[in-house]
């Protein structure tokens, strides 16, 4: 037998967009392409249901320091709903609870989507990561326990309906965080009174990423290593909304050290921050109507 080989992991930093296949969940994902690219450090910008098919941004070495920024933007999903079966978990992997005649149109269909736009409330599902006394409520749901929830609010920016074929019902959703979208499936079926469950999805945008040019582990295997970092998107790929601010000499000495500089005008929130083309960090107004720094980045040169 040939003695195993230690891994070599090293510095590589940037943002990958995935194209995660069915069945895989986030952490699998990320470990795999970690793997790949051969990198130290990783982490992803928050799970995506291993059902679900789609644009799944993973952040390695100084990019995770960014990661958490990711975790309270919109996101846009396309979704399939099977119409007349409901099931317990609200998607394909659950138990059929119920079956229905469906007679329902494009227009019927129509007419409802509305009721599901704008603030909303949403019953978070028993299948999901949410814990109740330390413990996941999909634990409780498969020994049969179902306990209350409270409603929480979510917002649906724009629910378009793509296709129906008198069953099948395809959906493009543009939502905020923690929308469930089987619950949106199983409220539409509601609303429909024939009943829903959802039996694909596939997230196309997160934030201001969205998933063309996104690739999947398959095609980034297939790419000799030395030059699989090509497929890695800059560091500050995630902070392309924020605005820039520029600092040479004495103030890029001064933030590269984690002191403040001067506040240009009319700048709020977090702000990104470049010496030229090199990216130092994300900083943020503070005392003395200063930008004071709250994450610095050391990029491998």
């Amino acid at each position: 037998m040939e003695p195993r080989v230690k891994k070599t992991w090293k510095q590589v930093d940037g943002v990958l967009l995935l194209d995660k296949a069915q069945g895989m969940s986030s952490n699998d994902a990320l470990q795999k392409a970690r793997r790949l690219f051969s990198a130290a450090k990783g982490g992803h910008t928050g799970t995506l249901d291993p059902l679900a098919t789609g644009l799944l941004p993973l952040c390695f070495g100084e990019a995770t320091k960014f990661s958490a920024d990711l975790l309270d933007a919109d996101k846009t999903y396309e979704a399939e709903l099977l119409l007349g079966v409901s099931t317990d978990s609200g998607d394909a992997e659950g138990v059929v609870t119920a079956t229905a005649e469906v007679n329902v149109t494009s227009a019927d269909i129509a007419r409802v989507l509305p009721q599901f736009t704008g603030d909303i409330l949403q019953v978070p599902p028993m299948h999901s990561a949410l814990k109740r006394d330390g413990r996941p409520l999909y634990e409780l749901a498969r020994q049969g326990i179902t306990v209350d929830r409270e409603a929480r609010p979510v917002t649906i920016h724009v629910i378009d309906q793509l296709e129906f074929t008198g069953t099948r019902l395809r959906l493009s959703v543009s939502c905020s965080k923690g929308t469930y979208i089987r619950v949106l499936a199983q409220d539409i079926g509601a609303a429909l009174r024939c009943g829903a469950h959802l039996t694909a999805l596939r997230r196309t945008r997160v934030g201001d990423l969205v998933l063309d040019g996104a690739m999947t582990l398959a095609q980034i295997d297939s790419i000799e290593e030395g030059a699989r970092v090509a497929c890695l998107r800059p560091v500050d790929a995630l902070l392309q909304s924020l605005p820039r601010v520029d600092l040479s000499g004495e103030a890029e000495q001064r933030f590269s050290h984690g002191n403040p500089v001067d506040l240009p005008d009319g700048l709020s929130g977090k702000i990104r921050v470049y010496a030229g083309d090199r990216l130092i960090g994300v900083g943020e107004p503070g005392p003395g109507q200063r930008l004071w720094p709250k994450r610095l980045v050391q990029l491998a040169p």
